[in-house]
């Protein structure tokens, strides 16, 4: 059978901008989204799929239409059956969630059931005729969106994955594991979508053929996008993908369709190809590329192969008091002044130089960059600021290991600060993942295993940092919060700055049963202006009135009372923590060399 071809490519094709949500088309603009399935229909697909692949609340939230689940769903079928006609088959179109799942992302399975149940109930309920889960990355989550299905009607499901040039998922699953486990949960068909292009599906569809006798079905994009004139173009021809169509037909597969970037005449030419044709036997051994050890088995690289050196601050954590001094990296490309700054740190017995990833959301210097620049440099030690908000997994993966092979030993996992408190406001903050799930990565990736606990070559040797603010206006939600990151693995902790000895005193009581080192943040004020803005225009930043008062009194001698006070906290602080973590303002390090006077 043949099914249809791409719907978001086609509006966008038409002029719809990928910024829209292309399913509220269904309420606002109803007849462009049916003269596509036209098309289609016209073409000679017998199955069409609704325009509701990302109509779940949480895809839809970001454009206010997270209460509208239903109508868009129930309209998308409406159009779908108006324009094709009762004869055709209606697959009702379901994708991921756009977010990750626990333990790494921040939505637990059972409620990502309970969203993909709200859809799917809207679907059926509308008429279609299946279900087809589509483009999913991770096989865990498409097993609740499967069994999200079962709980509705015992709907019948087409479920398929999507897949790397590698022949995995993003996520690492195999196809031969991903049609075992998905026949398993009760899928009538299963299939892969998306992904590489026809040949590098036809090569997943092989690997599937081979270790399944089910209904399979395939349906690839029309190769590689391409920027032309500022839109997005796919280039295979209708002729090619044809080709490769006949040649999956051949190969046992049953379902023929298309994904991103197939029109009407990609359709026309796959059914003219195959029509009549019967999916060929699956006793023949294909051809693919893919090397599989086909196995679920995860073992990690044993701790004597994949040996790596901890760094000394994580070898001294907790045995003796540690010093660490944040840097913002420049806003520009020279280095230099931040390289002799860590350099003069370092004569002041500083053992570690924080180095920040774009604080306040302000465009600076990769961290990675500046980190290795002043641990070449100077031979001190850095702990590098890594932030969700600007790469999604597969950055974080990539930074990660980039710091590994550079060297760089001390990594603070940070959610980040969203994009609009910044000087691009108009940015678009990633966070596929919080600190939490960072912190998750990270201890993955020391254990020689990748986010989703598959194997990798070798392992990493990080120790793992998060922050606290025990200021925070929820201190109860910050706790827990704090909870988990210890659970997931951290391994020390750096607190906001801090003013006041009895907001210390009572976040450590609160904090001594996760039994983790734990560093005080102490900020030097430079005068009135600067506590001032602290207190009132920085989320959740406490400086007391007293202190206020006191730079307020200070005058033009500031400076010199900001760092008394940063003295005498630390004085007060010192027998209490592990360490102090100085965040000089504006990067003046003398102020850090002035505070840790104290300390000789």
């Amino acid at each position: 059978m043949v099914a249809d071809g791409a719907m978001g490519t086609a509006l966008y094709g038409r002029g719809i901008p990928f910024s829209r949500s292309f399913e509220e088309l269904n309420l606002s603009n109803p007849e462009l989204v049916k003269d596509i399935h036209r098309g289609y229909a016209s073409a000679g697909a017998e199955l069409h799929e609704t325009n509701t692949f990302g109509a779940n609340r949480i895809r839809l939230a970001p454009h206010g239409l997270d209460r509208l689940v239903s109508e868009i769903n129930r309209a998308g079928v409406k159009i779908a059956r108006e324009a094709v006609g009762g004869e055709k088959w209606l697959l009702g179109s379901v994708g991921p969630l756009g977010k990750i799942l626990k333990p790494v992302g921040k939505i637990d399975p059972e409620e990502a059931r309970e969203i993909f149940r709200e859809q799917i109930a809207a679907l059926v309920e509308g008429g279609v005729d299946l279900i087809i889960l589509e483009t999913f990355t991770d096989l865990r989550e498409i097993t609740q969106a499967l069994l999200a299905a079962k709980d509705v009607d015992d709907v019948p499901v087409i479920a398929q994955m999507t897949f790397t040039e590698e022949g995995k998922s993003l996520m690492g699953d195999k196809p031969a594991e991903v049609v075992r486990k998905l026949r398993e949960l009760g899928a009538e068909i299963v299939g892969a979508n998306c992904s590489v292009g026809p040949q590098g599906i036809y090569e997943i569809m092989e690997i599937m053929a081979q270790a399944d006798a089910g209904y399979l079905s395939a349906m690839p994009n029309a190769g590689m996008p391409k920027m032309i004139e500022g839109r997005y173009m796919y280039l295979s021809s209708p002729e090619y993908m044809a080709q490769y169509a006949r040649r999956t037909v051949e190969i046992g597969v049953n379902i023929i369709g298309g994904c991103c970037g197939t029109t009407p005449e990609h359709i026309r030419q796959i059914r003219k190809m195959v029509w009549g044709k019967k999916p060929g036997e699956r006793t023949k051994k294909g051809t693919s590329h893919f090397q599989f050890i086909e196995s679920t088995e995860i073992t990690a690289p044993p701790e004597e192969e994949k040996s790596v050196r901890e760094s000394n601050f994580a070898v001294n954590l907790g045995k003796k008091f540690l010093v660490s001094v944040e840097i913002d990296p420049p806003r520009g490309v020279d280095p230099e002044k931040f390289i002799q700054g860590a350099l003069y740190l370092k004569g002041k017995g500083v053992d570690a130089i924080n180095v920040a990833d774009s604080p306040l959301a302000r465009a600076r210097m990769s961290p990675l960059v500046l980190s290795h620049l002043i641990s070449e440099e100077t031979g001190i030690e850095t702990i590098m600021h890594l932030s969700c908000r600007d790469r999604n997994i597969l950055g974080l993966q990539a930074e990660l290991m980039g710091a590994q092979a550079l060297g760089i030993r001390n990594i603070l996992a940070i959610t980040g600060d969203p994009p609009k408190l910044g000087d691009h406001p108009t940015a678009t903050g990633v966070f596929d993942i919080d600190s939490v799930g960072l912190v998750t990565l990270i201890r993955n990736l020391n254990n020689g295993v990748d986010l989703m606990g598959r194997p990798i070559k070798s392992r990493t040797g990080f120790s793992i940092g998060v922050g606290v603010n025990p200021t925070a206006i929820d201190l109860d939600y910050e706790m827990n919060k704090f909870a988990r990151k210890v659970e997931a693995g951290a391994q020390f902790a750096f607190t906001q700055p801090l003013f006041d000895l009895k907001i210390l005193e009572d976040f450590l009581k609160r904090a001594e049963k996760f039994e983790i080192p734990i560093f005080v943040g102490i900020l030097p004020l430079r005068n009135f202006k600067h506590a001032e803005f602290m207190h009132n225009e920085i989320p959740e930043m406490f400086v007391p009135e007293h202190i206020r008062k006191m730079m307020f009194d200070a005058g033009e001698n500031g400076p010199e009372v900001g760092v008394q006070i940063a003295q005498k906290f630390l004085l007060n602080a010192k027998d209490r923590v592990d360490g102090v973590y100085l965040m000089p303002p504006f990067n003046k390090f003398e102020m850090a060399g002035a505070v840790l006077k104290v300390l000789e």
